[in-house]
C-alpha cells in the first residue's frame, strides 16, 4: 500500500466503496486522515464498516460539515450527463473532488526518494483501444528484461494497493478517461496515448469531451516523453501541441501502417514489420509477424507504443524484441483459446465497440463471427472496413435481431444466447477458419462484464471440444 500523506488529521471523504473507493479509503487512513465513506449499497457500505471505517451520508443536509476533501470512485459521474448529487453538494460546500490517481501522484515521491540512485518511474497509458494490452506489454518487456515493475490502475490492483516503488523500479498504470478526467494531480514520466474513437461519449458529453479528457495527461501532466500514436486526428493535433519542432524527441509518434518520416523519433509497423527511426535514420527493425501473442493491426500498433515507451526508459531493441515472443496476450482480447480440426477459435470479448471490433476482424480471415449484444451509442456505423472478413455472423444479445440488422451483405443468423452461437459455429466451422468472439457491443444485457461474456464463451467452446 502506498500511504497518502498531507492530509494528516484533516477529514477526507470517501464516495464509492468498489476496488478503487477502499483501496483510497486505506490509503488515506494510513496517512493518518480522518475518513468518512459513502455508497448507496448497503452491502459496500457494511464491508467498509467492518473495517472500522464510519459511513456517513454525504448528499443529506449537512454531509459535508467538516470535510475538507471528497475522493470519487471513477465510476460515478461527477459532470455528465449529470453531477452526482454528493458531487454538486461538495461543490456547494467549496470541498475539492479528486479521484484515486489524483492521491496517488500526490502521495509519490515522498521521504527518501533523494537517496535512490536512480528514481522510480511512472508511465501511463491512455486512449480508446489498446490500453490494457499495451500496459501489459510495457510492464511485461520490463520484468522480463530484470526491471522492477508493477502494473497498476485500471488493470491488475487499484494504484494505491501497490507497493511503494523502489530504487529505479516503474509503475505501469492503465488509465481511462473517467480517471485523467478528475485527478487533481497528473506528473508521469512518459505517457502513451494509443488512439481515439467515440466511446462514453454520455460521460463526457460528448466526443470534444472525451478527447479533453484524454489530453489532460499530457497537456496537465507534463511527462518528459510522450508516445502518441498519429493515426486519429486527435493523435497528430495532440503530438502537434506537445513538440517544440520536428526534431523534438520527446514526442514519440507511433503508426499502425503508415510510414512516418522527418527526422523526429518516430516508430511504425507497416506489413507486419516494425521499425524505428530516429534522427532521420532506422535505428531498428522487429519482424512482428511470428508473434503469437500480438496477432493483427490493432497488436501491432500496441507492440508499437510498448516499444516506444520501453526504448524511452533505455531499454535496448533486442531486449524489447525478446519480450515480444514471451508475451501471451491479455485473457479476452485476442486470446487463442483453442485449436482443433484446423479451425481456431479467439476470444475478443474486450471488443465491446465498433472500432475495437473492426481492429480484431481485419486481425484474421475466413472468420465465422459470434457479436452483438447492448449497442452503444452511433450504433454500428464503422463496420465495414471488417465485414469482408466474415464468412457467417452468429448474433447474440437481446437486441440479436436489431444488431443482425446493421450487417449489410453479412449472412446472420440469430442465435440470441453464447450457447446457441457457439454450437452452431461449431457445426458449420470448416478446417481453414476462425471462430472469433468480438461483439461490437456492450455485455450487460446477458452479462455482468465482458470478462464474464468471454469467461463463457471458452467454457463453451472448451466444453464442446472435450478441452
Amino acid at each position: 500500500m502506498i500511504p497518502v500523506s498531507g492530509f494528516e488529521g484533516r477529514v477526507v471523504a470517501v464516495l464509492g466503496l468498489g476496488r478503487s473507493g477502499l483501496s483510497a479509503a486505506r490509503a488515506l487512513r494510513a496517512g493518518e486522515a480522518d475518513v468518512l465513506v459513502w455508497d448507496d449499497n448497503p452491502e459496500a457500505r457494511a464491508r467498509a464498516e467492518a473495517e472500522g471505517f464510519v459511513a456517513r451520508d454525504l448528499a443529506r443536509e449537512g454531509g459535508f460539515d467538516g470535510v475538507d476533501w471528497l475522493v470519487v470512485s471513477p465510476g460515478i459521474p461527477h459532470l455528465y450527463p449529470s453531477p452526482n448529487p454528493v458531487v454538486a453538494a461538495a461543490w456547494t460546500a467549496g470541498v475539492p473532488v479528486d479521484n484515486d490517481i489524483g492521491l496517488f501522484f500526490r502521495a509519490l515521491g515522498g521521504e527518501g526518494w533523494d537517496s535512490f540512485d536512480s528514481p522510480p518511474r511512472v508511465v501511463t497509458v491512455t486512449g480508446s483501444n489498446g490500453k490494457s494490452t499495451t500496459s501489459a506489454l510495457i510492464h511485461h518487456i520490463l520484468t522480463s528484461s530484470g526491471r522492477e515493475s508493477q502494473l497498476a490502475g485500471n488493470i491488475g490492483r487499484g494504484v494505491l494497493d501497490i507497493e511503494p516503488p523502489e530504487d529505479g523500479g516503474v509503475v505501469v498504470l492503465e488509465l481511462s478517461s473517467y480517471q485523467t478526467d478528475l485527478a487533481r494531480a497528473l506528473t508521469p514520466d512518459v505517457a502513451v496515448f494509443t488512439n481515439l474513437s467515440p466511446d462514453h461519449l454520455d460521460r463526457h458529453g460528448g466526443m470534444g469531451g472525451y478527447f479533453a479528457a484524454k489530453r489532460r495527461l499530457f497537456a496537465e501532466g507534463g511527462p518528459d516523453r510522450c508516445v502518441i500514436g498519429v493515426d486519429e486526428n486527435e493523435g497528430r493535433y495532440l503530438a502537434n501541441q506537445l513538440a517544440e519542432g520536428p526534431t523534438d524527441d520527446r514526442v514519440i509518434r507511433i503508426s499502425s501502417g503508415t510510414k512516418l518520416a522527418g527526422p523526429g523519433w518516430h516508430v511504425f509497423a507497416r506489413k507486419g514489420f516494425l521499425t524505428e527511426w530516429r534522427k532521420g535514420r532506422q535505428v531498428a527493425s522487429i519482424d512482428l509477424r511470428p508473434v503469437r501473442g500480438l496477432p493483427g493491426a490493432h497488436n501491432h500498433q500496441n507492440a508499437c507504443a510498448a516499444y516506444a515507451a520501453t526504448r524511452a526508459l533505455g531499454l535496448a531493441p533486442r531486449e524489447v524484441e525478446a519480450a515480444f515472443h514471451s508475451f501471451e496476450g491479455l485473457p479476452h482480447r485476442s486470446q487463442i483459446i483453442a485449436e482443433a480440426g484446423g479451425i481456431t477459435w479467439v476470444n475478443d470479448s474486450k471488443a465491446t465497440n465498433v472500432d475495437a471490433a473492426v481492429k480484431a476482424l481485419l486481425a484474421f480471415g475466413n472468420i465465422r463471427w459470434i457479436c452483438g449484444g447492448l449497442m452503444k451509442e452511433g450504433g454500428l456505423t464503422g463496420l465495414a472496413p471488417g465485414l469482408a472478413h466474415v464468412t457467417k455472423a452468429y448474433v447474440i444479445g437481446r437486441e440479436a435481431a436489431g444488431f443482425a440488422l446493421g450487417l449489410p451483405g453479412v449472412e446472420a443468423e440469430i442465435c440470441t444466447t453464447m450457447e446457441q452461437a457457439v454450437a452452431r459455429a461449431h457445426a458449420e466451422a470448416q478446417p481453414g477458419e476462425v471462430v472469433l468472439l468480438a461483439p461490437a457491443a456492450a455485455s450487460f444485457d446477458q452479462y455482468d462484464s465482458f470478462e464474464k461474456r468471454g469467461e463463457d464463451f471458452a467454457a463453451r467452446v472448451r466444453g464442446l471440444l472435450g478441452l
